[in-house]
């Protein structure tokens, strides 16, 4: 039975199953998994190879298996929405701040380079006013080694952005292309 919290956060349903071929006892998992269905916005894969699609779309649901059998439906189902914030952290601090491993395997450590990265990237944003990207940590990596004069630094920094005429080119792409 679900709740009003979980109909409110579009769950459409939630089962506890047991699964795998039940001719086999060790195709089973040995626990149980709890499949929970989400309503979300339809929408067409795009990509894949040429001429094949990546994929079937979603009809307007995802479907989650987990084995949180305790947590509330609603509450995975609101990890899920924020499972895109989630990726793009982790992608900016292994890409764009270079934490592409961690220096230490003790939650104490992977607290300090944690913080210590968070404060490099919003000492970088106070410096230069700007959102930090790969090239302008690198350059600034490269002045602090005395590699980069400070000048060299600063041409770096006031180049002209060219972001949105990239967008825009690439919109004007897709519809060309009809997707």
């Amino acid at each position: 039975m679900l709740s009003d919290k979980d109909l409110a956060a579009g769950v459409v349903r939630d089962a506890v199953v047991r699964m795998g071929l039940s001719s086999k006892a060790d195709a089973k998992p040995d626990h149980l998994i709890r499949i929970i269905v989400i309503k979300a916005e339809p929408h067409a894969k795009r990509g894949g190879r040429r001429g094949k699609t990546a994929g079937p779309g979603n009809q307007g649901t995802i479907v989650i298996a987990t084995n949180l059998l305790l947590v509330p439906a609603e509450i995975i189902a609101l990890i899920y929405s924020y499972r895109w914030a989630i990726e793009i952290f982790f992608r900016f601090f292994k890409q764009i701040l270079g934490c592409r491993h961690m220096l230490s395997q003790k939650p104490e450590g992977i607290l300090i380079q944690v913080y210590c990265a968070i404060i490099a990237c919003m000492l970088i944003n106070l410096w230069t006013g700007k959102k930090p990207n790969k090239r302008m940590v690198e350059m600034l990596a490269f002045y602090f080694l005395g590699i980069a004069s400070e000048q060299e630094v600063l041409n770096h920094l006031n180049r002209p952005d060219n972001t949105g005429i990239k967008l825009r080119a690439k919109e004007e792409l897709w519809k060309k292309l009809g997707v």
